[in-house]
């Protein structure tokens, strides 16, 4: 008898990672991972503006061929039931009457604003601030899911920011695709806007769409914030779907440029933190974080009749992560990129030495605190113009001090999540951690078990997100009937257990409101009084050293 196996895509930020999965016993059996070939680590910049990322569509097309194929000569192709994606979000793509991304189209090659909006890009803050605005003053109910407030990083920013500053782009884009609806449209062969699928996960964390309210914001809102987007919400009729449900199968073309067997069905695309999600085996009570150049934490909560509102959260979405529950969505958008910023332009040290020089630090022996909002803060403040902090250098403080401060800092910000997500009364009695992070850093692991004050778990396997996406795959090929099963099957099991130092989490509660004096003072403007702040962290310091 034939295995059955599920194809999982994994779309990052800078390359494209197939995986292939037995969907009975979970073993990972194959795998591929193809870089991304424009700009610098797959992305397109703009020297006069920081703010900018964009991504060539053509180097997704060319990922998925080269990872995909190379996965499928190292197993049976006809044991293959399904194909499940997973990408970076929000991602939108502009694309024309025929579904072709305009980047791709002689007409705008080499624009920026025809490329693929990489969800790090910060350009459009402006316009987020006014979505955000004009759904308070109208009171209408679109930022109920999002935390209170629209981000610079999502759909619609994205696409008013490309009107403003690109309006031949924003003209020319019969539709706007995000990349987790592209990628199924592309490989089934349902490009033309009015045929493909979307994304609950995608356009419900990203676009505001709901259910209860239509979909997508009404025209008149939209029309509120600016006239030329009601025509494009107007072509905004597709269904949107879950996960687990097929947004068509594989076509002609791309079984030939891929050895994936012709007709064989394909999700519904996923964000990639919450297939990360998935593939760590999430449930109610278990948060997951994905620590990678961001931070993610994914939890799910039964479907209630009243929808809890988080403010500072980047969802909560019915059916996002698993059909018949709330997903829930938090993050950090600078993990660890703010280590390789710093190892790498200030530093000029590898991670490998810092790392090793930071562990035999004691928590407060470097004397430092740090606010982890280098590229800005996405939950719970939502604010992408704020920027890092390092208070406590003096002329005596190394480089291995600052890398542990930095560290701290993330950890300090997604203790600040968890705590938000408890004071709503959803408990959270276990965390999971995935990604290229947890699995070489074991003093993240522990500081951030420390400061959490909380075991963490980490994930066994390290393509949680691959994983999650071919468990997609194993639903539209008929191999599990629900996805709790299909995770029974298949999610990665439990690794190494790092639990909290009960030497270490004392001191870190008394950084940790030090850091939330901080947090209060830039973040929220409030007026705190920082009397003998300094002085504070010198004696920190110097019982941390006499006691080392």
């Amino acid at each position: 008898m034939l295995r059955q196996i599920s194809l999982g895509v994994d779309f990052g930020t800078n390359n494209v990672r197939a995986l292939a999965v037995d969907c009975q016993s979970g073993e990972e059996i194959a795998t591929s991972v193809a870089d991304y070939r424009s700009g610098r680590g797959g992305i397109i910049s703009d020297p006069s503006d920081p703010n900018v990322a964009r991504q060539n569509p053509a180097d997704y097309i060319q990922g998925f061929i080269e990872s995909v194929s190379e996965v499928v000569r190292q197993i049976d192709p006809l044991e293959i039931v399904g194909v499940g994606i997973d990408t970076t979000a929000s991602t939108p793509i502009p694309v024309d009457k025929t579904g072709t991304p305009l980047a791709m189209c002689e007409r705008f090659q080499g624009r920026l604003d025809a490329c693929a909006w990489l969800w790090k890009d910060h350009s459009a803050h402006q316009e987020s601030e006014e979505i955000t605005d004009k759904a308070k003053s109208a009171e209408r109910p679109y930022l109920n899911r999002c935390g209170g407030s629209y981000s610079s990083e999502w759909f619609w920013s994205k696409i008013l920011r490309c009107k403003r500053v690109a309006p031949d782009v924003f003209e020319a884009a019969e539709s706007w695709l995000e990349q987790a609806d592209f990628i199924p449209a592309w490989v089934t062969g349902n490009q033309i806007p009015g045929t493909f699928v979307r994304s609950v996960c995608a356009s419900g964390h990203k676009a505001m769409a709901e259910v209860s309210w239509g979909g997508y914001p009404d025209e008149d809102f939209l029309g509120s914030i600016d006239p030329a987007l009601v025509p494009l919400r107007r072509r905004l009729t597709e269904p949107h779907r879950t996960s687990d449900q097929a947004a068509g199968d594989v076509t002609r073309d791309v079984s030939r440029l891929t050895g994936l067997p012709e007709g064989i069905p394909v999700a519904v695309g996923i964000i990639d933190a919450h297939a990360g999600a998935l593939g760590s085996g999430v449930r109610p009570g278990r948060l997951v974080k994905i620590l990678g150049t961001s931070t993610c934490d994914i939890a799910v909560i039964p479907h209630l009749e009243h929808v809890p509102e988080i403010e500072g959260l980047s969802g909560i979405v019915p059916g996002s992560v698993i059909p018949g529950m709330l997903g829930l969505e938090a993050g950090q958008p600078a993990v660890g990129d703010l280590f390789g910023w710093f190892s790498r332009d200030i530093a000029r040290l590898s991670l490998r030495d810092l790392e090793r020089e930071a562990a035999k630090l004691r928590p407060g022996e470097c004397g430092l605190i740090a606010l982890d909002w280098n590229n800005g803060n996405r939950s719970v403040l939502a604010n992408p113009l704020l920027s890092g902090l390092l208070v406590g250098q003096t002329l005596q403080t190394t480089s291995a001090e600052v890398y542990r401060a930095l560290i701290e800092s993330t950890a300090f910000g997604a203790l600040t999540i968890v705590s938000r997500i408890e004071a709503c009364g959803i408990e959270i009695d276990s965390i999971s951690v995935c990604g290229g992070i947890a699995q070489k850093s074991p003093l993240i692991m522990q500081v951030y078990a420390d400061i959490c004050r909380r075991p963490l778990q980490l994930v066994s396997s390290d393509q949680a997100c691959a994983l999650g996406a071919a468990i997609c795959g194993a639903m539209v090929g008929k191999a599990h009937r629900t996805i709790p099963l299909a995770q029974d099957a298949m999610a990665a099991k439990t690794g190494k257990t790092f639990p909290p130092d009960p030497t270490s989490t004392g001191i870190y509660q008394t950084l940790y409101d030090m850091y939330l004096s901080l947090h209060q003072a830039f973040g929220h403007g409030q007026l705190v009084d920082f009397g003998g702040f300094m002085g504070r962290l010198r004696e920190i310091q110097q019982i941390a050293r006499r006691t080392s």
